[in-house]
């Protein structure tokens, strides 16, 4: 009984201890949120490079509205969304599958690939020779051939009476890369690497020798055998294999591999999804870097979600909403100068000039473009060209000329389109005070617009889900040993 008292005695003390290490910070609907997790997206969101820092104050507003969001869009049950969940696993698994290759798993994959390259080279070695070559193309007649023969011979004699091979391979070898280098190729070969015709010729030499010349697919070579050697023992090449590893991504591999594995020793009773969910929840139970990182894809993946169907794609797609919002403020949208809404044109014929304006005069401004487009350049001869939009001074060197009759400070018209469309003309309306509709400025409105509907519905959040902060520990963000 007295061995149970001290158990129990000491997991209150163990909960109880946790609780001080990591103090609740706020509750939202019902969710305790600790310190740490406040901290981490405090610091995240203010850390070095950022303009708009916020004191500990201002951030708990916006986390409080981030936290309630995640809230509504939990009730909304877009964590169940197939879109969601896919998008989701694929982050996190990115985050994930590093942790689970270990060192010892990349040193065995070095060790494999280390036992197949040697398989490979096999008792031959490895050889560094340097060549001089001459290019044969495989459609040379036989006259071309003996002709390339005959100067491949006359370098051969020339070596073996004395001439220098770095220098001469630099002067005549049409293999340029190599030449540079006195025909010294870059890299140690091993066998298979290259034609047969030159490897056969090169593991014929020893170091130091030269072959005659010989013929391989691509033309004449003289091989000069720089060098040879065995392939070095593992552990002269380990790091270099492991860095290796690490540059050509094949950590992905071993981590997709061991996954598999897991998978398939399961006998059916785990899945890829189950084997990664299983490797974050462990991750995030001792990294609580991770467990953050993971979480805050999690909720922004919601917030984004639920934010797009209450303010962004709402405000948007609301044609009615944005015409009443601009009619109620209409006055927020009015111009310090007068604009004109309209189109500069350009036409090579006086009667277009008329012939254009009769096109759109009865149509709605944003059916303009298209209306011109299919009247007057309809294929590939273009009788007119046009620049639509509403313009203040400067933005428009034909509308401030025109319209404005001011000196204009707008970009020229380009000097082929004017000598090809030498006649100017304007057609819209100029407008004094403002905007006639929201769509005339409709970005500044949807953005107006949204802001209201985010207001309204934090609003509606706050009075929906219960939501408390303890200043005391709000005090102590990044305050606390």
């Amino acid at each position: 009984m007295r061995k149970l008292f001290l158990l129990v005695a000491v997991s209150v003390c163990a909960a109880l201890k946790a609780q001080t290490a990591d103090p609740v910070i706020m509750t939202v609907n019902g969710v305790p949120v600790p310190r740490s997790e406040f901290e981490y997206s405090f610091n995240k969101n203010n850390g070095e490079g950022v303009i708009d820092k916020k004191s500990v104050d201002e951030y708990v507003e916006l986390f409080m509205n981030y936290k309630l969001k995640v809230a509504a869009a939990l009730d909304a049950r877009l964590d169940t969304m197939t879109s969601f969940k896919e998008e989701f696993a694929l982050y996190r698994d990115q985050q994930v599958r590093p942790a689970m290759v270990t060192d010892a798993d990349v040193l065995a994959e070095a060790r494999q690939m280390y036992e197949r390259t040697k398989e490979m080279i096999g008792p031959k070695g490895l050889v560094l020779p340097a060549h001089i070559f001459l290019s044969l193309s495989t459609k040379a007649t036989q006259a071309e051939q003996n002709i390339l023969k005959n100067r491949i011979d006359s370098i051969y004699n020339a070596l073996r009476t004395g001439a220098d091979f770095a220098e001469l391979a630099k002067k005549v070898s049409d293999d340029k890369a190599t030449a540079v280098n006195g025909g010294a190729l870059p890299t140690w070969i091993a066998p298979g690497q290259t034609f047969k015709e030159f490897e056969d010729e090169a593991y014929a030499l020893q170091k130091g020798q030269m072959s005659r010349p010989f013929l391989s697919p691509l033309g004449y070579h003289i091989i000069l055998m720089k060098d040879r050697k065995q392939l070095e023992p593992f552990d002269s090449l380990k790091n270099t294999i492991v860095k290796s590893i690490e540059q050509r991504g094949i950590r992905e591999r071993i981590a997709e591999q061991k996954v598999r594995d897991i998978v398939d020793s399961s006998n059916g009773k785990l899945t890829k999804e189950n084997v990664m969910a299983n490797k974050a929840d462990s991750l995030s139970a001792t990294d609580p870097e991770m467990k953050y990182l993971i979480q805050e894809y999690h909720d922004g993946l919601l917030l984004y979600e639920i934010s797009n169907r209450e303010v962004w794609d709402k405000a948007a797609k609301d044609e009615a909403g944005l015409a009443a919002y601009f009619k109620d403020h209409k006055k927020d949208y009015a111009w310090s100068e007068p604009r004109y809404k309209g189109i500069a044109y350009h036409v090579k014929d006086k009667e277009d000039v008329k012939a254009v304006k009769k096109c759109v005069k009865k149509l709605p401004f944003d059916q303009w473009a298209e209306a011109l487009r299919k009247t007057f350049n309809p294929d590939s001869v273009i009788r007119i060209r046009v620049e639509k939009g509403i313009f203040k001074v400067g933005d428009n060197r034909t509308v401030d000329s025109l319209v404005f009759k001011v000196a204009s400070s707008a970009k020229p018209v380009d000097v082929a389109i004017k000598k090809d469309y030498p006649i100017d003309a304007v057609y819209g309306k100029k407008l004094k005070k403002g905007p006639q509709d929201y769509t005339d400025v409709r970005g500044q409105v949807v953005s107006d617009y949204q802001d209201m509907l985010e207001k309204a519905w934090v609003y509606d959040l706050r009075r929906r889900y219960p939501v408390t902060v303890n200043k005391e520990v709000l005090k102590t963000v990044n305050n606390h040993k």
